[in-house]
């Protein structure tokens, strides 16, 4: 017999052998047909797996992100064999699930065929004949010599190169139905689960993400254990699509991009110059408040530098190629940190300069793959809200804790609802590769931040093999107004680079001890988080960072005076505002005004004129009014200097 732990502690006996589907019927047979997967002693396991341990259970089902992401790798290894049913002789590399999009993709190649949207339907079609034929995902433990040989008698040289890292022991096939891949799982019980399937999109993706590789086609696609679920879902990808930050970024001047300049680096507009500003004016008034000291620092460096960090051996795939000055390597800053060591070491530093708080809005270059760049969220040229905090061990808690409530701070000012801290942790079994080898400094720094994060109280969830090589990390996930979830920001704990720089101050014992650096980045990169804002917002920003605050809507050409005097009197109170002098209609003056998501619109014809008066029009609300110059103004004035989030 063998002890089972529930997540409510009681533990079940059971024979050796017994799988999770077996302990779910023993407690309910309505449970047991919810049950897509499970993760025994914290690994996720198919559920008709056997169990031949001790093992703490936790029974997933659509309800967990873990069984959601079991559902939709399944689903790929459906759309795989329906694919392979209407093209005989497809070659697959890899199907992973999604969560943002939610979903999953196959890559494959198609040879000299080419898929279409109608192929699309097809697919879909097919893909749910196989689901209702209930087909079970069977795993099997494989050699590598009999995988080897299974994938060479096929001609397949993706899988065969997937085999290449692996070993004996490692290696497992799933089968459902017609169709067997190479594959770790796990998978749902069986296929009929799936009972809503949508087909989304077709893409080119260069294999390993390479543009010098072959490009193989894409499938994305998303199904549910419902139709109410896709109903919902799909209804959330249309407003999604409304808000898509790349249509937004255009409609609004936001930004734009070009051939010539290259890709992934964004030309802000001015509208953009304008957000951009409001947003380096919240963090540097945040940032003067609590203590910090703002500094600047170059482009470039030479090659030492970041060899003595650390980031070239661990980073270089991310970074541009270096440039040869002088006999020296130089490479664009991926980061700003080691600049800012530089600055820490320039002086002799005592327990009376801690904590130091270094801030600065760096330039950053990181030369992500083509494949990867997307709009605002993944560029090549960023701008980021970074700063960098040295301080004693004994300071660590409440500065950590301080970074975490400038967090709570913002996301009350953006309306930010939803949100949860990811702790991302080292792997012990990466030491020495991808991790600094310190595994007792690891422990105690980890503590340290969860520690912070319990009595802070903030909603968190450990990530084993998640940390930055220096150290631990929180990233912060956000949700927007429609639910879409972004990853914000991160803030970061460094036991390493003091080392690295020798960084040193002298304690009240006159004695040399070595300072914990605190990596923050609140707003992230103007790049992320505008784009986060135009989804969030739908492109209507509150008043205070909206790149025009208000338009002066004059009826006729009689009044453009009139109107260009009531603009100069609010530009005079630092108001935004523009005049629309075309000889148009006033209705679609307001049209205009309303599509370019300005929050106020003052209409002036004689009435106002003669009263010295403006009629109010609030963005999506309508007329709220006439009102006196003055009044309106102090009340504009009071709603920017408040950045009320309405």
């Amino acid at each position: 017999m063998i002890n089972i732990t529930l997540p409510d502690g009681s533990v079940k006996q059971v024979e050796k052998g017994t799988s999770s589907m077996d302990i779910a019927k023993s407690i309910s047979e309505g449970l047991a047909r919810k049950v897509l997967a499970a993760t025994v002693n914290g690994i996720v396991f198919d559920a008709n797996r056997p169990i031949n341990e001790d093992a703490t259970l936790k029974l997933l089902t659509w309800n967990d992100t873990d069984g959601q992401m079991t559902f939709w790798h399944s689903s790929a290894h459906l759309m795989a064999e329906a694919v392979e049913s209407m093209f005989p002789g497809v070659k697959f590399w890899v199907g992973p699930p999604l969560d943002n999009p939610k979903g999953f993709y196959y890559d494959m190649d198609l040879g000299d065929r080419k898929m279409t949207e109608d192929d699309l339907a097809a697919l879909e079609k097919k893909m749910n004949e196989l689901a209702k034929q209930q087909n079970v995902f069977s795993r099997k433990e494989m050699s590598k010599a009999d995988a080897v040989k299974y994938f060479t008698e096929k001609g397949d040289e993706y899988k065969l190169d997937l085999l290449q890292n692996l070993n004996d022991g490692e290696i497992t096939f799933y089968t459902q139905g017609n169709f067997t891949d190479l594959c770790r799982g796990p998978h749902i019980p069986n296929t009929g689960f799936i009972k809503a399937i949508k087909l989304t999109n077709i893409a080119g993706a260069y294999w390993k993400g390479d543009e010098k590789n072959k490009q193989l086609t894409r499938v994305y696609g998303v199904t549910f254990p419902s139709q109410k679920e896709m109903d919902e879902h799909l209804a959330m990808l249309e407003e999604a699509k409304k808000r898509d930050h790349r249509k937004l970024g255009k409609e609004l001047g936001i930004y734009t991009m070009d051939d010539q300049v290259g890709p992934g680096l964004i030309l802000w507009m001015p509208n953009g110059g304008v957000i951009i500003e409001e947003l380096e004016k919240l963090a540097k008034e945040s940032e003067q408040a609590a203590g910090y000291k703002r500094v600047v620092t170059p482009h470039i460096a030479k090659e030492s530098m970041y060899l003595t960090s650390g980031h070239l051996p661990y980073y270089a795939d991310s970074m541009f190629p270096p440039m040869e000055m002088d006999g020296d390597r130089y490479y664009l800053r991926a980061m700003n940190c080691p600049h800012h060591h530089k600055i820490f070491d320039a002086e002799l530093r005592s327990y009376k300069d801690l904590p130091l708080r270094l801030a600065e809005y760096g330039t950053c270059y990181r030369y992500e793959q083509s494949g990867e760049l997307f709009g605002l969220m993944r560029v090549r040229c960023l701008h980021m809200n970074d700063a960098h905090i040295y301080c004693s061990k004994e300071q660590f808690a409440q500065e950590f804790k301080a970074v975490n409530d400038l967090y709570l701070k913002y996301f009350k000012i953006f309306g930010i609802e939803k949100y949860v801290m990811r702790l991302s942790l080292h792997d012990p079994e990466k030491l020495g590769q991808k991790y600094v080898n310190e595994p007792e400094i690891w422990k105690e720094t980890e503590a340290l931040v969860r520690n912070v994060l319990i009595e802070t109280g903030v909603p968190f969830v450990e990530v084993k093999g998640e940390g930055a090589f220096y150290g631990p990390k929180i990233d912060v996930q956000i949700w927007s107004a429609i639910g879409r979830e972004f990853t914000l920001a991160t803030n970061q704990v460094d036991f390493a680079q003091s080392r690295s720089f020798n960084l040193t101050f002298t304690n009240a014992q006159n004695e040399k001890e070595i300072p914990l650096i605190i990596h923050r980045a609140p707003l992230g990169t103007h790049e992320r988080f505008i784009g986060f804002l135009l989804e969030h917002y739908a492109g209507k920003f509150p008043m205070w960072l909206a790149p025009v605050q208000v338009k002066v809507l004059p009826i006729s050409d009689k009044f453009v005076d009139y109107a260009k005097a009531v603009s100069d009197k609010l530009k005079n109170a630092d108001i935004r505002a523009e005049v629309d002098d075309r000889n148009e209609k006033i209705g679609k003056k307001i049209r205009d005004t309303e599509m370019m998501k300005v929050p106020y619109m003052l209409v002036v014809g004689e009435k106002e004129m003669n009263e010295n008066k403006v009629a109010v029009r609030r963005q999506g609300k309508g007329d709220i009014g006439l009102k006196s110059i003055d009044e309106f103004m102090n009340e504009a004035v009071a709603e920017i200097k408040e950045r009320r989030s309405e």
